[in-house]
């Protein structure tokens, strides 16, 4: 597995990320965010003094064994004064781990929010790349663990400032500790930075394969999938794939893990070493007189404590780095745009539709691909007409109704709503007129009522809607049999939830058509899991509901798809036929020779 090189350039600049990350975190909470920062600027005092304070007890007592009539006033002094400040600076700690916390919290829920808002912007053919993908995931995963970036960033300032105030001592009484404690810290703070470049290039590399394993986790354990899993006796091959890719990262990381440990230790010991020298130092020179046994105290304190801050900031430093790198993943899908923006000022579409749909020469491929799904499309789809589309798989038909819904963008040529190209209409008023239910169309573990609602969402505080809905898609039939009917979970991912048939589902998904006033209906072979029979009524209740709108039906029935308007045939992506049952009966082509074949195999 080759990794991504990380450069340290690459890293400097990902600080560059830090002031807009602060930025959000601000817009987050205000108050909390202020708070914060002014605690930790307390909290960053309280050790200097601290030391100082007991630098005052140590001497005083030395003093104080020296007279002959002890005087302990000043020493309960110092000492209420110690005290005072170990209470207060546990309170500021746990203040700053409670600001910490909430805001963290709400850092990440809203960044969530943000992540799924913006994702619903992009277009649909972004979410059909695998790179689009990895990006996707290493987004998701920053909304949680970025969070804990924002304290290593505020501590990292918190002890910057304590450092500073531990300089000023000891520059003051030995300056030469200062030199000693950059030569204790430097060969560390640059084993850390060099092993946190490579564990970022490794865990970059091996996006596309952690997101593989969270599939082979799912798809070994879930309720989907437990059928074929053992019919088919895939456990084994399931977690022999997934042993075998986290074997391979299992090698990869403990081989970067063991050079870390052994040269971090050996690193580490140079900056012991460095600390005791200065120790010995200072020793000798009170040991001679030329400062008192507090200042020792005092100096060898402030050393130590400067010596693990500083190796804490150096190997903070390398760690928010990383961490602001893997923030630029957050930022850069942010960044990501649609081709398809929709413009508040384009004109809302005609209400009602009076002309129809217009395929202009259109043709369609998807991005990266050299085969074009759709070629040369010429047809029009009246006001009110019913048109059902017909091919084999792969023929293009939900191509077609995703570039009718603006779901794409043709590659070649326009499509017109009522003689204006449909890119110049307001693309959410088109999408409130355009109301789909795919094949595939999603088995929601919401409640029933939810998962009718979701055709027109807006409307989920109409129970009448709801209701009406249902029993125009027979899915009342479904719901009436449910122990808590309308307020049912459905499937099995919760408590208490119910498992539905595929033609079950077919009926709640169908409601969701009915759900809104849109002008254009689409059916997307929603009704593959039923019957012949039931499909056909199914339609046929369909078309007299909708009565005065257009619709597009899919089918792969020929029963069913006789009863539009006109029948629309495609294959390998170009049309082949088009109007009515009668008509292309009549004409005795490719349409005719199929429904003769799928009649003859049901007498």
């Amino acid at each position: 597995m080759a990794k991504e090189k990380v450069k340290l350039k690459d890293r400097v600049s990902a600080f560059r990320n830090l002031p807009r990350f602060f930025k959000m975190i601000w817009h987050t909470s205000p108050g909390m965010t202020l708070g914060n920062v002014v605690l930790r600027i307390v909290k960053a005092a309280i050790p200097v003094i601290m030391l100082w304070v007991g630098k005052l007890i140590i001497d005083e007592i030395v003093f104080q064994i020296a007279q002959e009539n002890k005087d302990f006033h000043n020493i309960w002094i110092y000492l209420a004064m110690e005290l005072g400040l170990a209470l207060f600076s546990d309170i500021i700690n746990r203040g700053i781990t409670l600001l910490d916390s909430l805001l963290g919290d709400l850092f990440s829920n809203e960044t969530s929010v943000k992540l799924i808002h913006h994702a619903a912007t992009l277009d649909l053919y972004q979410f059909e790349d695998s790179k689009f993908y990895d990006k996707l995931e290493r987004a998701r995963r920053q909304t949680n663990s970025r969070t804990a970036l924002m304290s290593q960033t505020l501590t990292q300032l918190q002890d910057i400032i304590t450092i500073i105030f531990f300089a000023v001592g000891l520059i003051a009484f030995k300056p030469l500790l200062i030199v000693i404690l950059f030569i204790a810290i430097i060969p560390s703070f640059l084993g850390e930075t060099t092993f946190s470049e490579r564990s970022y290039s490794l865990t970059r590399s091996w996006t596309p394969q952690r997101r593989e394993l969270d599939y082979l986790r799912y798809i070994g354990a879930s309720d989907e999938t437990a059928k074929e899993i053992k019919i088919f006796g895939l456990q084994d091959f399931i977690s022999q794939r997934f042993k075998k890719l986290t074997e391979e990262y299992y090698k990869a990381n403990k081989k970067l893990a063991t050079s870390r440990a052994f040269w971090g230790s050996l690193l580490t010991a140079v900056g012991t070493v460095a600390y005791y020298g200065a120790y010995v130092y200072i020793v000798i020179d009170t040991v001679n007189g030329d400062i008192s046994l507090g200042k020792l105290t005092f100096l060898a304190g402030s050393f130590l404590q400067m010596r693990n801050m500083l190796q804490s900031i150096m190997n903070r430093f390398s760690q928010i780095a990383e961490s602001a790198l893997y923030l630029q993943d957050l930022f850069d899908f942010f960044e990501l745009r649609p081709q398809i923006i929709p413009k508040s000022s384009n004109p809302k579409i005609p209400d009602p539709i009076l002309q129809g749909f217009t395929f202009e020469n259109v043709s369609f491929k998807y991005p990266g691909s050299e085969r074009y799904s759709l070629k040369h499309l010429n047809f029009h789809l009246k006001a009110g007409e019913k048109l059902a589309l017909v091919g084999e798989n792969g023929a293009g038909k939900t191509t077609l109704v995703k570039l009718l819904s603006r779901l794409y963008e043709p590659t070649e040529g326009r499509i017109l709503l009522d003689g204006v190209d449909l890119s110049e209409y307001d693309i959410v008023d088109l999408r409130k007129n355009v109301s789909i239910i795919f094949q595939d169309f999603v088995k929601f573990q919401l409640k029933a009522d939810e998962n009718i609602a979701i055709g027109n969402i807006n409307q989920l505080q109409k129970q009448d809607l709801i209701e009406d809905s249902a029993d125009k898609s027979l899915a009342n039939t479904v719901i009436d049999k449910l122990p808590e009917r309308y307020q049912q979970f459905l499937g099995k991912r919760f408590e208490g939830g119910v498992e539905l048939s595929g033609g079950e589902w077919q009926k709640i998904a169908l409601a969701r058509a009915y759900m809104g006033e849109a002008q254009l209906m689409i059916l997307d072979e929603p009704t593959s899991a039923l019957d012949a029979r039931a499909e056909n009524e199914v339609f046929i209740r369909f078309s007299e509901l909708i009565a005065g709108r257009t619709a597009v039906l899919i089918s792969h029935r020929f029963s069913t798809v006789r009863m539009a308007d006109r029948i629309l045939f495609l294959e390998n992506g170009e049309l082949l036929e088009l109007g009515s049952h009668d008509q292309l009966l009549e004409k005795d082509g490719k349409y005719a020779a199929l429904f003769k074949l799928q009649a003859k195999g049901y007498e």
